[in-house]
């Protein structure tokens, strides 16, 4: 199932308890509802509070039915911030996580003091200017196979923190400036913290080649702030 979403008012992607409002929760409680049981769905990543998508994945496990009645059923049951944009059947072994290959995010910015009055749900404003020439230049610096630990907010990582990062461009259109982020997989905040340290080079807070050494200390505290959650969008899941 791909799925689109607006994730300001939601507590991210995960179910947690006591009925927090998460984007999970809300998809398992229509499929539930639909299928007369109790449905469990696995989303290709835990998208943070805040977070958007425009094609996440989910996969899930429930009874034979047309998908033709399926689908209406969904998009009449999800609130209108959750869309279901395909679904079909995949083979027995297919988990939207762990078949996962690369994802795509997108990070959108308003470098502009004019106000972003229809977007700002979807953009992170910035007042001061950006030099976007260095950021690229910083860019080309984080893309290719590293250890990441540097830019993950989860100190007690215990599994590799290895990741091809196969692009991270930076374009420009007019005031907004697009961070476009393809990967093998994402760490804990990990997209968010590398756009924020290529702010802080853009702003002309830090140096270039500052990254060398965050790759080579592997200190969060060594990199920049964690970009604001609304900025991001989850574009794309790819598998084989």
């Amino acid at each position: 199932m791909t799925l689109c979403y607006d994730g300001t008012r939601y507590r991210g992607w995960q179910r947690l308890p006591n009925g927090a409002l998460t984007v999970q929760g809300k998809v398992e409680e229509a499929l539930s509802e639909i299928f007369g049981m109790l449905i469990e769905v696995s989303g290709s990543g835990r998208t943070d509070a805040g977070v958007h998508a425009w094609g996440q994945v989910a996969s899930f496990h429930a009874p034979e039915q047309p998908i033709e009645t399926i689908v209406p059923k969904l998009r009449h049951l999800l609130p209108e911030d959750i869309g279901v944009v395909a679904l079909s059947y995949a083979p027995d072994r297919f988990h939207a996580r762990l078949s996962a290959t690369r994802k795509t995010y997108r990070y959108r910015l308003w470098n502009s003091a004019a106000p972003d009055v229809f977007e700002r749900r979807f953009r992170t404003q910035i007042l001061q200017p950006l030099d976007v020439a260095k950021m690229r230049e910083a860019a080309k610096l984080l893309e290719g196979t590293h250890d990441f630990l540097g830019f993950c907010a989860n100190k007690h990582f215990k599994k590799s923190s290895v990741r091809t990062l196969y692009a991270l461009a930076v374009e420009q259109d007019g005031n907004e400036i697009r961070f476009t982020l393809t990967a093998d997989g994402f760490l804990y905040h990990m997209a968010r913290i590398l756009v924020g340290t290529l702010l802080e080079i853009g702003g002309g807070k830090r140096e270039t080649a500052s990254i060398a050494e965050i790759f080579d200390k592997k200190d969060r505290a060594l990199a920049g702030e964690t970009a604001p959650a609304k900025g991001l969008c989850l574009m794309e899941v790819r598998y084989e």
